[in-house]
């Protein structure tokens, strides 16, 4: 006898879902096999269909359409939420090309968020069991292997963070005569492009059309330095907020250096600019140090700025040089070297001038491999910039100081420009992009692939100290 079709339809759904359990099992430990080659491919592939679409005359306002040259540098720059453009995004770009950039940010920043947690769980792995269950739980996946859970928790936290951002913004934009469709774009796409750091404007003029406003700039300030910070310790703060001693010493590092980062740069910068005529001479005490205080929040990732960078002074500039670099938290759609690594050399570089045999801080002992590896990184980072600084003075003819500039923010995936990026040929273009999307996965690439190959060997060479210094 035949079976009826409900019969067969019974038999079927059994067999689907350990089916579906197990390609969902075989994508989780492929993911987590290799989370660097996993986030280069995609972010290849996601910058390559956005440079198709930018390319498309559809995404140009006027007749025409963009470069191969621009179209790929603004898609590079926007799935690495870096900022840096080629041309003037409002009188380039339509509402579709608009669009197709701010869903760039929005996938590029789950992207880096998802990729850098995935690389905290491959390397969880060769932690104890306490070590292992703090890991699961700065990353939110209550199992190690959880790719599916640990996306699901980076969305939503990244959408209700940009929802508070855009219900701050959306008043204002409509006080300041905007109406209700035009005020809820902008709202929008300035909670995708703070909270990601990705810099990006769409008013002339950029943020210097805010200049008087303190509110949008508080606001746009807020969400940049938040994003900076990382999802591990955004998720630690917000599960842990009542014990802020139980804070793990990621978290601690992190706000401790970003903070005086922030505070220092804030300091000099004031030092460095106020009464220089062609930036803040003719601005008031409060809107300078407000001004000021922003750009400082800016340099490390943000890309926003009020002021003419290119006008600054050369001092000014080597101060933003070194921050940029420095960048922002680890996890986070931040750029440079991280507030981390940064940490950590100083406090081995201490622990070195003091005779200690330990690197030590808030009463935890911090391992020797991370200490290679924030050297590994510093100086992988400083390589780059080099390489990058040599090629760009080659196809340009920028002096050192401006294309040093532009190379460190393309890096450190900052966005802040000297005017280098819209004045640079084809070829300068591609150099940019390329240091972009090093600067994006360089650190997660390099920092995977020195702890998964980790090794001990079973024997040990006699111990001699060479001369140093």
């Amino acid at each position: 006898m035949e079976d009826s079709p409900r019969s067969s339809t019974a038999d079927r759904a059994p067999s689907q879902a350990p089916t579906r359990r197990r390609l969902r099992d075989l994508a989780d430990s492929l993911v987590l096999a290799s989370p660097a080659r996993t986030a280069m491919a995609g972010f290849a592939l996601v910058a390559a269909v956005c440079s198709v679409l930018l390319a498309l005359p559809v995404a140009a306002r006027g007749p025409g359409s963009a470069s191969v040259a621009d179209a790929v540098l603004v898609a590079v720059s926007a799935v690495s939420v870096t900022g840096l453009t080629s041309v003037v995004t409002e009188q380039q770009w339509s509402s579709f090309g608009l669009g197709v950039i701010t869903i760039a940010i929005q996938v590029g920043g789950i992207g880096i968020l998802t990729a850098a947690s995935l690389l905290g769980m491959a390397m969880s792995k060769r932690l104890g069991v306490r070590q292992r269950l703090l890991a699961a739980q700065a990353t939110g996946a209550s199992q190690l292997g959880q790719v599916g859970s640990l996306l699901r928790v980076v969305l939503l936290t990244m959408i209700a963070a940009e929802v508070v951002v855009t219900l701050l913004l959306l008043p204002r934009f409509l006080l300041r005569g905007e109406g209700v469709w035009e005020a809820l774009w902008h709202a929008v796409f300035y909670a995708v492009s703070s909270f990601n750091n990705a810099g990006f404007t769409v008013h002339p003029g950029g943020m210097e059309h805010f200049a008087d406003d303190p509110w949008i700039l508080g606001v746009i300030g807020t969400a940049v330095f938040i994003g900076s910070l990382g999802f591990p310790v955004v998720f630690v703060m917000s599960v842990f907020w009542r014990t802020p001693r139980g804070w793990d010493l990621h978290t601690k590092l992190t706000l401790t250096v970003s903070a005086a980062l922030v505070l220092v740069g804030w300091a000099l910068l004031l030092v460095f600019e106020t009464g220089n005529p062609r930036t803040l001479a003719d601005t008031g005490p409060v809107a300078t140090a407000g001004e000021v205080l922003f750009l400082s929040v800016m340099s490390r990732s943000g890309g926003f700025t009020t002021m003419d960078v290119q006008s600054m002074t050369q001092t000014s500039h080597v101060l933003l040089d070194v921050l940029m670099f420095i960048g922002g938290g680890s996890g986070s759609t931040a750029g440079g070297i991280k507030v981390t690594t940064l940490a950590v050399l100083v406090l081995a570089s201490v622990s070195e001038a003091r005779g200690l045999t330990d690197t030590t801080a808030f009463r935890r002992r911090i391992d020797p491999s991370s200490i290679r590896l924030a050297i590994t990184v510093l100086l992988a980072g400083a390589g780059t910039v080099l390489l990058g600084t040599v090629v760009m003075l080659n196809v340009t003819d920028e002096p050192l100081d401006l294309v040093l500039f532009e190379v460190v923010s393309a890096f450190a995936t900052c966005g802040l420009s000297v005017g280098v990026t819209e004045r640079a040929p084809d070829a300068g273009l591609h150099v940019l992009s390329a240091l972009m999307l090093i600067g994006r996965l360089g650190t997660i690439t390099l920092a995977s692939a020195l702890s998964q190959r980790s090794q001990s060997r079973r024997y040990r060479y006699a111990e001699e100290r060479p001369i140093v210094g």
